[in-house]
C-alpha cells in the first residue's frame, strides 16, 4: 500500500528540485512519474490498478487544465498532477489538488502581505480585469501576471498539500 507514497516521494523530490532551481519542471521528468505510476499499479492491481491510475491522471490532468486555461498556473503543473494521478489514484489525487490550491492562497496571501504592496496590487487586479472584460481578452490579465504579480513555484504549495492528504487519508 505504501510502495505508492515512497515511489511518489521520490518523483516530488525530484520534482521539487527542478521547480525551484529552473522554474520548471522537464517533460521527461513527468511523463516518466506517469509511466512509473502506470506500470506500479498494474504490477500490484492488474486491471483495477491500470484503470485507477488511468483515472487519476484524468482527474489530475483534467482538473488543472482548467487552471492552466485561466493562466493561474504553468503547463508543467497540469503534467505535475496527471503523474501524481497515476502514482496515487483519483481520491488521493483530488484531495492533493484541493489542499494545494488552499495553500497556494495561503503563500500568496502572506507575500503580499510581507511585501506591503497589498493595496496596489488588489487595485492593479481589479483595474486588469476590468480591461479583461471590456477588451474580452486575457491579455491584460497576461500582462499583469508576467509583469506585475508576484509569483512562486506551484511545487511550494503542491508538497504541504500532498502531506496534508497523506496524513488526512491514512494517518488520521
Amino acid at each position: 500500500m505504501y510502495g505508492q507514497f515512497i515511489i511518489l516521494a521520490l518523483f516530488l523530490a525530484f520534482v521539487c528540485y527542478f521547480d525551484i532551481r529552473y522554474h520548471r519542471i522537464p517533460n521527461w521528468l513527468n511523463v516518466s512519474g506517469f509511466f512509473i505510476g502506470i506500470i506500479y499499479h498494474v504490477i500490484v492491481n492488474q486491471l483495477n490498478g491500470f484503470l485507477d491510475a488511468m483515472l487519476g491522471s484524468l482527474a489530475g490532468g483534467g482538473i488543472l487544465l482548467l487552471l492552466y486555461v485561466f493562466k493561474a498556473i504553468g503547463a508543467g503543473d497540469v503534467k505535475l498532477f496527471a503523474a501524481i494521478g497515476a502514482i496515487c489514484g483519483v481520491l488521493f489525487t483530488l484531495y492533493g489538488i484541493m489542499y494545494s490550491i488552499i495553500f497556494a492562497g495561503i503563500i500568496g496571501i502572506v507575500i503580499l502581505l510581507l511585501t506591503k504592496t497589498f493595496l496596489v496590487n488588489m487595485t492593479l487586479v481589479f483595474i486588469h480585469m476590468k480591461e479583461s472584460l471590456q477588451k474580452k481578452s486575457l491579455t491584460p490579465l497576461d500582462d499583469f501576471k508576467n509583469n506585475i504579480s508576484n509569483r512562486f513555484p506551484f511545487i511550494y504549495a503542491v508538497i504541504p498539500g500532498i502531506v496534508t492528504s497523506f496524513y488526512y487519508m491514512y494517518l488520521a
